[in-house]
């Protein structure tokens, strides 16, 4: 399938806070991209723009943020926060409204306790143990400079132009994937299991890359998967957690690939 095209320059408005990254790198990938510009926006200001008005001038909002978590909190850290009520109708009216996201890597741990947010989203990242769609689940795991060859599922404008199969180094989840809701891109080829990844829980408490007594089931291997949102595309891609992947010249593709096909159609 040939890679989407638009009148240019795209602008996207880049949600970015919540998780520590290499600004310059990140920003630098942008760049990169003939014919789109993107303009960095930190949170909690980027949430005010995430409605109509607010993205009126910007064709895509991109996620690259993890809001909604307290980390600073003296007990129970990260204590989970309730979104806006503004955030939450604007949201829901952008969807409406068609415009296109593209949500990478760590936007899928934010807002832990907005239940619709994942549900646009097609899956979720937790620190603590919770329920995801009224079922108890424990909490997600990660690796960290896990090199794994990601293998593309399907001929799609967002996958144009990659090789069936590419090698990245990044940092997979063992997360919440609702699998059937979404069409998948993008799996992994590693196994998601247990002994494979670290809890995120232990990690918050200051117990870095240990799993004792944590229990989680196998997962899903999609790294990456769209789904159609009211009026607008939405495209999540789990890899990008830091220059490892910004510089990957697929990774660079396979966003700047999201961002076109998101964009509603000029």
């Amino acid at each position: 399938m040939p890679i989407i095209r638009h009148r240019a320059p795209l602008q996207c408005l880049v949600a970015v806070r919540g998780h520590p990254f290499d600004r310059t790198a990140f920003d630098a990938m942008f760049q990169a991209m003939d014919g789109i510009s993107a303009t960095m926006v930190d949170q909690p200001v980027a949430a005010r723009l995430m409605n109509p008005d607010g993205m009126r001038g910007f064709d895509v909002l991109v996620l690259y943020d993890m809001p909604g978590l307290d980390f600073e909190a003296e007990e129970g850290a990260p204590v989970y926060l309730e979104p806006p009520q503004d955030l939450a109708l604007g949201m829901a009216a952008l969807f409406e409204a068609g415009k296109g996201v593209v949500a990478l890597h760590h936007a899928l741990a934010g807002w832990p306790t907005w239940g619709a947010y994942h549900e646009w989203l097609g899956g979720q990242f937790l620190y603590h143990p919770g329920m995801v769609r009224g079922v108890p689940v424990p909490d997600s795991g990660y690796a960290h400079d896990v090199t794994y060859e990601a293998e593309v599922l399907a001929e799609h404008p967002v996958t144009a132009g990659l090789p069936k199969r590419f090698t990245l180094t990044d940092e997979p989840y063992l997360a919440q994937v609702f699998a059937d809701d979404v069409t998948p891109l993008l799996r992994a080829g590693m196994p998601f299991t247990r002994e494979h990844f670290y809890s995120a829980e232990l990690a918050v408490q200051g117990r870095m890359y240990a799993r004792d007594g944590w229990d989680h089931p196998p997962g899903s291997d999609l790294i990456g998967w769209t789904r159609q949102v009211a009026n607008s595309r939405l495209v999540y891609l789990q890899p990008g957690d830091g220059a490892s992947a910004y510089d990957n010249p697929n990774y660079r593709r396979l966003v700047e690939n999201a961002v076109r096909w998101t964009a509603p159609p000029t």
